[in-house]
């Protein structure tokens, strides 16, 4: 996900952005959902290790008591992982829905508010129609261009 480039706005191509934006918020509906997917899980995660080491500890001393029980389980490294793993999952999932909120409400209103202007004649138009098929084109092969540079990027630090 280019968050920070697909905020921005080309105020020159507006009926583009327009064709762009139900996609946009969609990618981003779609990944704010993995998130809270993964989110879910590792929370699930937590609950199985937890019961688990409940369970170990119940075995390990001859009538545990709470504290000792809450003591083994917080304690413990798997205990301590799937926290951490927990922990990755809300970050991403809060970020996920900043995203999701700022592309699908945000960006539309910015949307709306520069083709208000434009109707106000506030940009300098074009003299002639442009080709919108040519220009979705154009901005697809950007992002087919930016989406190769990123999995090389990805590849060189592994």
């Amino acid at each position: 996900m280019d968050y920070e480039n697909d905020i921005k706005i080309d105020e020159t191509a507006l009926d583009v952005e327009w064709l762009n934006q139900p996609e946009l918020a969609m990618k981003y509906g779609l990944h704010w959902a993995k998130c809270a997917r993964a989110f879910q899980q590792a929370e699930e995660n937590i609950k199985l290790i937890r019961a688990e080491l409940c369970k170990e500890a119940y075995e390990k001393y001859d009538k545990p008591t709470a504290t000792v029980i809450e003591t083994y389980y917080r304690n413990h490294e798997r205990h301590i992982e799937a926290k951490e793993q927990w922990m990755k999952a809300q970050y991403k999932l809060n970020i996920a829905e900043v995203a999701k909120w700022q592309i699908s409400n945000t960006r539309k209103e910015a949307l709306e508010n520069l083709v208000k202007l434009h109707g106000q004649n506030y940009f300098a138009g074009p003299s002639m129609p442009r080709d919108l098929s040519s220009e979705v084109e154009i901005r697809k092969e950007r992002q087919k261009k930016v989406d190769s540079g990123i999995g090389t990027k990805l590849k060189r630090r592994s």
